[in-house]
C-alpha cells in the first residue's frame, strides 16, 4: 500500500467500540517502576517523569496488544504528495480534565516548549521524527517559530520533515497533549502537584506520595476520546515494581500483578501455573565495538566473537525465562523480523576459531587484554547483564582463549565512553521507542550512537526509511543488516523478556495474550488500562 496516499482510520474504523463502563465500583492495585521521578508530564522529562503521566496525558496515536497503531487524539493523518508533510485531524469535543477544550494548539505548543526548555527526549524528535528544523531550534540556531509544526486551526495539525517518514504516525505515539492555557499561568511547575496537574488523558490524579512517587487515579469525567479506563481508580505503587518486593504483595492480596525474577518463576509456575504472562519488550542486549581500535579493527577478530557464542544454550540456562536468543536486530515477533537473517546467527566455534587464527592470533595468542564495559541498571537489563557476561567470558576463554575483564559503571559514564571511544568493547543495551524497523536501523545509521559509518548500509537505511511501501522497506532494511554482518559490526545477544503473575481478579484483553502469546501488560499503558476490568 502506498502510505502518501490517505490513511485514515476514522472512529467507526478503528476504536469506535463503546466500551462498557462497569456499574460497581473497580479499583486496580498496581506496581510501578519508578521512584525518583518529578513531574507528572512526559513533555517535560521523560527520563525522570513522575509516575505514569502516559494515562493522564493524550498522545496523538498508540498501539494495542497485538502492536497495531491507532489514532487517539488523531482521528486521521495524510501524507503529502512529496512525503515531507503530514496532516493530522484531531478528533472533535476532546477536552482537558478542567473541562478546558484540547486543540491542535496544545499540541504544538508541547513540541516548542519541548525543543526550547531542556527536555531530556528532545533527540527524538530529530532521530525518529526529522521535524524539519528540529536540530537548528534546539541547539539555539534558529528560532522556536521555524520548527515544521503548526497549528492549522483547532483541529488540524501539520508537520513538516526534512527527508519522507512514512512510519512518522507511529513516532507521534510519544507526542502528548501540554495544557497551554494552564503553563501559560502557572508554569511547568504546573505538574508537580496533585492541586494543579491537568491532563487530557482517560485519568486524572487523586492523590500522590511524593517520597515514593505512588499515585492514585481516578476516570477523569471530561475524558470523551477512545480508549477509557476500565477500573475507577487505580494506585500504581512505585515501591513494589522489584520482584522481591512485589511478589510478597501480590501473595499479601496487596497488589494484582507484579514482576517476577528467575529465581521466583519456578515458585509461581508450581502454585500459580494459569496466572503467568510472558512479555517480549523489544529490546536487545549486544556486543559492540570501536571498530577504528586494535584489536576490534579487524573484521576477523570481530567473526571470531560472533561465532564463539551459543545463544541457546545462554538463553536456556544461565538466562532462562529471561531472556531469547537474538539472532537479529528485531525480535520475532516485531515487525519486520526476518527468519533469513536470524538463520545467520549461528554458534560454531570451529570457524570462530579460523577467523581468529586468520588474524594473527591462533588459539588466543597474542591477543591483547580487554575489557568489556556495561553500566549499572536495574530492571530486566539489571537481572539478565552480570550473568550474561559472565557467560560470554567463559564463552571467549573456552572457544577462543580469550581473556575477557568486565567492567561495570555509571550510565552517564558508560555512555561518555561509548560515545568518545574511550574502550574498544562494550555490552550495549537498547530498547524501542517507538514500533516500526527503523527505530533500531537508526541505531547505526550514519554514525548514529557507535560512530559506525558504513557506507552501503547507509545507502539502503535512508532508502528503506523513506519508502512507503512496507514490503520493500523490509526487505532493504533485510539488506542493511547483512551489511552489519558482513562487516560484523555488532553482536546480537538476547532479546530481553519479562515475566508477570496476574491475579485471577483481572481480567480483559489488556491480561490476555495476543497472537504472538505475549502479554504487554503496562508496556502499553494506555490499552492496558482500557481493556482491563476487575472480573469479581
Amino acid at each position: 500500500m502506498n502510505i502518501r496516499s490517505i490513511a485514515t482510520f476514522t472512529a467507526a474504523a478503528t476504536l469506535a467500540v463503546s466500551l462498557a463502563l462497569p456499574t460497581a465500583a473497580q479499583h486496580v492495585n498496581a506496581p510501578g517502576d519508578n521512584t525518583t521521578g518529578t513531574h507528572a508530564d512526559y513533555m517535560k522529562t521523560v527520563y525522570s517523569r513522575a509516575g505514569y503521566p502516559e494515562m493522564l496525558q493524550l498522545s496523538l496515536t498508540s498501539f494495542d496488544h497485538n502492536y497495531e497503531l491507532h489514532g487517539i487524539a488523531a482521528e486521521s493523518w495524510e501524507q503529502s504528495e512529496d512525503g515531507l508533510t503530514w496532516t493530522f485531524t484531531l478528533r472533535e469535543g476532546l477536552k482537558f480534565s478542567d473541562g478546558h477544550p484540547l486543540t491542535a494548539e496544545d499540541y504544538v505548543f508541547a513540541l516548542q516548549r519541548a525543543a526550547t526548555g531542556g527536555y531530556d527526549f528532545a533527540w527524538y524528535w530529530d532521530f525518529a521524527a526529522g521535524i524539519k528544523n528540529w536540530k537548528a531550534v534546539t541547539e539555539g540556531e534558529a528560532d522556536v517559530s521555524t520548527l515544521g509544526i503548526r497549528a492549522v486551526d483547532d483541529l488540524t495539525i501539520e508537520v513538516t520533515t526534512e527527508t519522507p517518514k512514512p512510519y512518522l504516525p507511529s513516532v507521534v505515539s510519544l507526542w502528548y497533549s501540554v495544557p497551554k492555557h494552564v503553563v501559560d499561568e502557572l508554569g511547568d511547575d504546573y505538574a508537580l502537584s496533585v492541586d494543579t496537574h491537568v491532563g487530557a488523558g482517560a485519568y486524572m490524579m487523586e492523590a500522590w506520595e511524593k517520597n515514593d512517587n505512588t499515585m492514585t487515579l481516578v476516570r477523569n469525567p471530561e475524558f470523551n476520546g477512545v480508549w477509557p479506563g476500565l477500573p475507577d481508580s487505580i494506585t500504581i505503587d512505585q515501591s513494589l515494581g522489584a520482584p522481591e518486593v512485589g511478589l510478597p504483595a501480590f501473595m499479601a492480596g496487596e497488589v494484582d500483578f507484579a514482576f517476577l525474577n528467575a529465581g521466583q518463576i519456578p515458585f509461581v509456575e508450581q502454585r500459580m501455573p494459569d496466572q503467568i504472562r510472558e512479555n517480549a519488550i523489544f529490546a536487545i542486549s549486544y556486543i559492540s565495538f570501536d571498530l577504528e581500535s586494535p584489536p576490534f579493527d579487524n573484521v576477523d577478530v570481530r567473526k571470531a566473537l560472533w561465532y564463539a557464542i551459543d545463544r541457546e544454550e545462554m538463553t536456556s540456562t544461565v538466562l532462562k525465562n529471561l531472556a531469547i536468543p537474538a539472532n537479529s536486530l528485531l525480535s520475532p515477533s516485531y515487525p519486520g523480523y526476518s527468519q533469513a537473517i536470524a538463520d545467520k546467527a549461528v554458534f560454531d566455534p570451529d570457524k570462530a576459531r579460523e577467523h581468529l587464527a586468520k588474524a594473527g592470533y591462533p588459539n588466543g595468542e597474542g591477543f591483547p587484554e580487554v575489557e568489556i564495559w556495561y553500566r549499572e541498571q536495574g530492571g530486566y537489563n539489571g537481572a539478565i547483564t552480570p550473568p550474561m557476561l559472565q557467560y560470554l567470558q567463559a564463552e571467549f576463554k573456552e572457544h577462543l582463549g580469550i581473556e575477557m575483564g568486565i567492567r561495570v559503571m555509571p550510565i552517564q559514564d558508560w555512555m561518555d565512553a561509548l560515545l568518545n571511544e574511550t574502550n574498544n568493547l562494550f555490552l550495549s543495551p537498547y530498547e524501542f521507542d517507538y514500533i516500526d524497523p527503523s527505530n533500531f536501523f537508526g541505531i547505526f545509521y550514519n554514525g548514529g550512537r557507535h560512530d559506525h559509518k558504513v557506507p552501503e548500509y547507509d545507502r539502503l537505511v535512508a532508502e528503506a526509511d523513506a519508502n512507503p511501501v512496507w514490503e520493500e522497506r523490509v526487505a532493504l532494511y533485510e539488506q542493511a543488516e547483512q551489511v552489519l554482518i558482513d562487516n560484523a559490526s555488532i553482536v546480537p545477544l538476547v532479546h530481553p523478556i519479562q515475566m508477570f503473575v496476574v491475579s485471577d481478579r483481572l481480567a480483559g484483553e489488556g491480561v490476555g495474550a495476543n497472537a504472538q502469546g505475549m502479554t504487554p501488560m503496562n508496556r502499553l499503558v494506555p490499552f492496558f488500562y482500557a481493556h482491563t476490568n476487575v472480573a469479581e
